[in-house]
């Protein structure tokens, strides 16, 4: 009687395995086979001598699916397929691959890969014998073993199991023994027809190359694993450059072609993108090479939004390069987007940095004419935060939702707090892979994580290093007409000015402690004014206070008074310091126009008269976009809802301007209390008669006595530095003199840019050079009607004007509000006239002529300095410091004097010409997908062999690299993965299997070695790690790929309620959250976050969310939906294959 093997009561492998010990060969014919699966077998066949009737003969038939099959079967009007030898050769070369694409599933483990090389083994050693069956599928299962028996010299086994993992162990299979010998001759005959049929074709050695080039064969080099991480973490930038073509009238540069193309397709899938290059490489055009080619592509138009003083140089470039766009200055937002056609279907954003502000009504009306319109989104700054994370955070929710899930997390964070489930304690209303969560968090790993989806930024070092050819010791960018621009050199160079004694020196006598300690000693209740407001007990209380408690609208102002709180007071303080070492004219008119805005203030609250509120709001902490005095009209930026926004015609200007005139200008013995007294007066008569919507107004009396008390005492400090400064003289003004001479001696033609901080300095040195003698002078400030004319008139050669030389400029005094935007580079010369504290600044300054297209071979930066040395000023610095901290009057983060150290460094370096100082330092991370590009496009450029080799390496391949671990940088192993969803995620894993990181950047660098680094032997943990990696990666993005759709979706409504309801009810009443309904109520759940809703199924679930259902109601319908097959649509044939392992590496000592 023969067996029957169903692999439940009886298995089929333990029979083979028994026999094959006993046999000297054996045939075999399966419809698959499962490379994986022949270790369950190999040590049986171990013992075969291999050749001709001593080896095991592997006949696999199967080269079709059965859908394929059926398919052809019943095509009407085809002819069955006639095989010949060309077309078995193509269907070898396809199951070829298919063996090779098997080897990529999974995770991998020692087990399979020392299976695999036992394989291999035998392949070689003739001991296992492979042929594929095409002249047409053969489903047939058949093993013969042939023994030294008499009895049953062969046993055959016929049924429906596969040479595979499941065939030989899972039920669901049936075989039969066959021991008789005339049916085991029958078999062992249709076996060897089917052998020797001449479609029939031998793959043994090709399989044993395939193990051998896979993860399981011989060792690779680190440096490959290196590679391959880089090649497909440039994926992105790489289909960019495939995908899109940049019009040849754009002339661009090859990393200028290279954004274009990345950035194109990161608008393209991600609806937005931004170009953060630094200073000076061509963002401008950049983006208007990306918006022409979203024009050609998607037939949109563009918006393009900037600041004022670019307006006139985009609508150059929408009219030189044919855009279909219109500009809107960012001032004017407010009135005009509301009257703009949603038609804009792209917006470009300029200098995007200053939409910082959520809560500004700017961006409110930017961010609705986005939303409205469908816009996508491109936006272009040099420096994406200024201060915060937050102001990248705010850029990307124009065209990012807050609480998207993003496939990504702040793990930095959450890896600080003590894991996810400590985040969701601490932040329970917050997504975890969202921009709300990102914000959250302030570690600088989490948003390079971030940025490298949504952000093209490339430093001057990198594109000098990967770009860039060399010409002896000089670097340059060639462009396609062949002209060259050269990297010049940035050669830091100091003027140094004597501060003389206080007897003769008016800068002496400011530039002292006594003058600080004044500063330091400063109320500045106007900045503070939150402060001071007086207390009112409740109309009901038996004694209430006489005065009139404030109106509704009134209590709403002063609680929002100073909402910027004591950071406002330490900014007023450190300003006035700034204005100090910036010019002794510039704080003389900071200290006049500070007394009479308290005297403003005073005149209102001596006549109770309401008091003028002026910016109480972080904005005003912003200099990059503020040069202009906090107490002068000039520098109140209002966003007013009025239609028809005042704006001070030149005589209005004029009017405040006068009355706020330095003291020099109007007669001696103006400076006293009723001169300021009787200037207030006149002034408050103007905010009210001429700007009453400038400012908000407030009762005087709602506001306690120290008010005025503090006031005058501030008023009083601050004239008594007047009376101790005496009158400015230009004359006598050292640093002055020491530029002068600098223009007129050393640099008497050249074309000089001169920077300042604040627009009073840069008033006073173009009237004093003017005064001097100096011709064909410019000045640049906030309030410069037209700045690009006047960088067209300094440097007309880079902007391709004509200009007459009598109407150039060779000197422009400019503010560090000038756009970066402009191109100055005809001039190599700029002079630090004072050194602001944020030390990136500086280098920033360089870059306004350090750009592409820039002839010069060295860069001239001048910066003025004590010639005491810089020791006076470092001290004067730390004494305002000290008193910061102790109010806690902290003015921000880019305040670099806080960090003493690296502020003194800087310093010092500056004042001793040392070379390198001014370098990009600080310019930041590139993005990872340009970095990435950089490691492969270098490689592949030194060694062009390494192409081909890198892109043929098969997934799952690893190697291990030498590794000294430490505390941040422990043993373990990276592994880089794509989801089943597309998305490429990377892990890093220590030896006990917790998370490092998964920051793609920060494991991209731990991975970078050298092509000489060599292989360390497998660790016996690193299979076991590498699907630790895959696991920790899969648990992560299990539910991105849903297909929920907008968050007031019936499916996204429904998995959010059914989400927090199953989540309830394991933390209250868990004996609740098993069994079958249990089950199906989650599985249901995955559904509707996998698949689409029926049409039914909708309409369902709106009607009964809308009645108001309840959770308990809405999980039973759920269920019952599903089911009855009417919840989702499913297609049966649908099948995820699950996460695919790209590489790993392993990191452990040698």
């Amino acid at each position: 009687m023969s067996s029957i093997y169903d692999n439940i009561e009886q298995p089929i492998l333990p029979e083979l395995q028994h026999y094959l010990k006993e046999a000297y060969r054996a045939d075999f014919c399966v419809g698959y086979f499962n490379l994986r699966g022949w270790r369950q077998i190999d040590a049986d066949i171990e013992h075969f001598k291999g050749g001709k009737g001593q080896a095991c003969r592997l006949l696999v038939g199967m080269h079709r699916l059965p859908k394929e099959e059926l398919r052809q079967a019943l095509a009407i009007g085809v002819e069955p397929e006639r095989i010949d030898q060309g077309q078995a050769i193509r269907l070898q070369t396809l199951m070829a691959q298919e063996f090779r694409q098997q080897l990529t599933y999974g995770a991998p483990s020692a087990a399979d890969e020392e299976g695999l090389q036992r394989l291999r083994s035998q392949l070689l050693a003739g001991k296992l014998q492979v042929k594929l069956f095409l002249r047409h599928p053969l489903h047939a299962k058949l093993y013969l073993i042939y023994r030294e028996d008499r009895a049953t010299p062969i046993i055959g086994y016929v049924g429906s199991s596969n040479l595979t993992l499941s065939g030989l162990r899972s039920q669901g299979e049936l075989n039969v023994e066959v021991v008789d010998r005339d049916d085991t001759s029958k078999l062992e005959q249709w076996f060897e027809e089917r052998w020797n049929d001449r479609f029939c074709l031998d793959i043994t050695e090709q399989l044993a190359e395939i193990i051998d080039e896979s993860w399981a064969g011989r060792s690779l080099k680190p440096y490959f694993v290196y590679l391959k991480m880089a090649y497909h973490l440039s994926q992105e930038a790489r289909d960019g450059l495939s995908q899109y073509h940049a019009p040849a009238s754009f002339g661009l540069l090859p990393f200028q072609e290279a954004a274009v193309k990345i950035a194109a397709h990161h608008v393209s899938k991600r609806n937005g993108v931004i170009i953060g290059d630094v200073v000076g490489l061509g963002k401008t055009l950049v983006g208007t090479a990306i918006a022409h080619l979203c024009e050609e592509d998607y037939g949109t138009s563009t918006l393009i939004i900037c600041p004022k003083n670019l307006e006139k140089m985009w609508q150059g470039y929408i009219d030189r390069y044919g855009l279909r766009g219109k500009v809107v200055p960012i001032s004017q937002v407010i009135q005009e987007l509301p009257n703009i056609p949603a038609r804009f279907r792209l917006v470009l954003i300029d200098e995007s940095h200053n939409l910082r502000n959520k809560e500004g009504k700017r961006y409110q009306a930017i961010k609705d004419y986005i939303e409205q319109s469908g816009s996508r989104c491109i936006l272009l700054t040099a420096t994406p935060y200024n201060k915060t994370y937050l102001d990248l955070s705010a850029q990307l929710q124009l065209f990012l939702r807050p609480d998207a899930d993003l496939g990504i997390k702040p793990e930095a964070y959450i890896r600080s707090l003590g894991g996810e489930m400590q985040f969701r304690r601490r932040h329970s209303a917050t997504p975890v892979r969202s921009l709300l969560a990102f914000e959250q968090s302030p570690e600088p790993e989490d948003w390079q994580q971030l940025m490298s989806r949504y952000m093209v930024r490339r430093t001057r070092s990198f594109i000098k290093n990967t770009y860039a050819r060399q010409d002896g010791e000089r670097y340059y960018l060639e462009f396609a007409d062949g002209r060259r621009s050269y990297f010049p050199i940035r050669r830091p160079q100091t003027v140094r000015f004597t501060i003389g004694e206080p007897q003769t020196d008016p800068y002496a006598r400011l530039y002292a402690d006594r003058v600080v300690d004044v500063i330091n000693a400063l109320n500045l209740p106007r900045y503070g004014l939150g402060l001071y407001k007086d207390k009112y007990k409740d109309k009901k209380d038996k004694d209430p206070k006489p005065k009139q408690p404030p109106t509704d609208e009134e209590q709403k102002l002063l609680d929002n008074l100073s909402h910027a709180g004591q950071r406002l007071m330490g900014f007023c303080r450190t300003n006035l310091f700034k204005r100090l070492e910036s010019s002794g004219a510039a704080f003389i008119q900071s200290l006049e126009r500070h007394i009479l805005r308290n005297y403003v203030y005073l005149h209102a609250i001596d006549h109770d008269l309401p008091l003028p509120i002026g910016t109480q709001d972080t904005a005003l902490l912003d200099e990059m976009g503020n040069d202009e005095d906090e107490d002068s009209l000039l520098s109140q930026d209002w966003e007013t809802e009025d239609p028809h926004p005042l704006t001070p015609s030149p005589r209005e200007g004029e009017g405040e301007q006068e009355l706020l005139a330095p003291l020099s200008q109007l007669g001696r013995g103006a400076g006293g209390e009723g001169s300021f007294a009787q200037r207030a007066a006149e002034i408050y008569r103007l905010y009210r008669d001429q700007y009453p919507r400038r400012f908000k107004w407030i009762r005087a009396n709602l506001f306690r006595p120290e008010l005025k008390q503090h006031l005058q005492q501030d008023a009083t400090a601050l004239i008594g530095i007047l009376q101790l400064a005496g009158s400015w003289n230009p004359v006598e003004d050292g640093k002055l003199v020491a530029l002068v001479d600098l223009l007129q001696q050393q640099h008497p033609t050249d074309k000089v840019l001169i920077f300042t901080q604040f627009a009073d300095t840069a008033r006073y040195l173009a009237r004093a050079l003017e005064e001097q003698g100096i011709q064909q002078v410019g000045l640049a400030t906030g309030q410069s009607a037209d700045p690009t004319a006047l960088a067209w008139r300094f440097s007309p050669v880079s902007n391709e004007k004509t200009i007459p030389e009598s109407e150039q400029l060779r000197v422009l005094v400019a503010t560090d509000v000038l756009s970066e935007g402009q191109n100055l580079q005809d001039c190599a010369i700029i002079l630090n006239y004072d050194l602001p504290w944020a030390i990136i600044r500086l280098i920033q300054r360089a870059g306004r002529v350090d750009r592409i297209g820039q002839q010069a071979e060295e860069i001239l930066c001048y910066s003025f300095l004590p010639a005491e040395g810089v020791e006076r000023l470092i001290n004067l610095r730390g004494r305002l410091r000290d008193r910061l901290k102790e109010n806690q009057e902290v003015v921000g983060t880019d305040e670099a004097f806080f960090e003493d150290e690296q502020a003194r460094e800087m310093l010092l370096n500056l004042y001793n010409e040392r070379s390198g100082v001014l370098d990009e330092a600080d310019e930041g991370d590139v993005d990872l997908t340009s970095e990435a590009l950089q490691i492969w496009q270098s490689a592949i450029d030194a060694n062009p062999a390494l192409k081909g080799m890198i892109e043929k390496l098969p997934d799952v391949v690893y190697s291990t690299r030498e590794h000294e671990p430490t505390g941040a940088d422990p043993e373990g192993v990276l592994v880089y993965l794509r989801t089943d969803s597309g998305t490429d995620a990377l892990a890093w894993v220590d030896k006990d299997g917790n998370s490092v990181t998964q920051s793609q950047m920060r494991i991209l660098r731990m991975a970078r070695c050298s092509i000489d680094t060599p292989p360390l032997p497998r660790h016996p943990q690193h299979h076991e790690l590498v699907t630790r990696g895959a696991e920790l990666i899969a648990e992560q993005t299990k539910t991105v790929a849903g297909t929920l759709g907008n968050k007031r979706s019936a499916a996204a409504r429904t998995y959010d309620r059914l989400m927090a309801y199953t989540q309830h009810i394991r933390e209250t009443t868990p004996l609740l959250a098993m069994g079958t309904e249990w089950e199906n109520l989650e599985r249901a759940i995955e559904e509707i976050n996998q698949h689409p809703l029926k049409q039914n199924a909708i309409a369902r679930l709106n009607r009964e969310l809308k009645s108001g259902i309840s959770d308990e109601q809405l999980a039973k319908l759920v269920t019952f939906l599903r089911e009855h097959d009417a919840l989702c649509v499913i297609n049966p044939e649908e099948r995820r294959d699950g996460a695919q392992i790209i590489c790993s590496m392993g990191l452990f000592r040698g």
